[in-house]
């Protein structure tokens, strides 16, 4: 059975920083991508960032390059992403899931398995 448990959302000040986690059981690193994707209220899903099985190939969107970064540690079968300069506009449902390719901008119609979601919530 596959799961993808999410952690690490929270409440947090404009400027400040979070990294989620994406712990994954089931299925290897080794053979499978992970996007992160993110919804806002009223919006559609997102893909925000992924990392593929090959570990020097990630993408990160334009709308957030530079201030997000994915990461994975194999030893733990988890997938990272590291928030820093957060601002309102990054509120949202942040969602993990999985897929056998990580070619650019991700799409949820390409991820199979995904997490519950944590909430992250930027705000004064």
């Amino acid at each position: 059975q596959v799961q993808l448990v999410e952690s690490g959302g929270g409440l947090v000040q404009p400027g400040g920083s979070l990294r989620l986690s994406c712990a994954v059981s089931g299925i290897s690193l080794d053979y499978y991508a992970i996007g992160w994707f993110r919804q806002a209220p009223g919006k559609d899903r997102l893909g925000v960032s992924c990392i593929s099985s090959n570990p020097s190939s990630t993408y990160v969107t334009n709308s957030v390059k530079g201030r997000f970064t994915i990461s994975r540690d194999s030893t733990r079968n988890t997938v990272y992403l590291q928030m820093d300069s957060l601002q309102p506009e990054d509120t949202a449902v942040y969602y993990c899931a999985a897929s056998s390719v990580c070619l650019g901008q991700p799409w949820a119609h390409e991820y199979s398995w995904w997490g519950q979601g944590t909430q992250v919530t930027v705000s004064s």
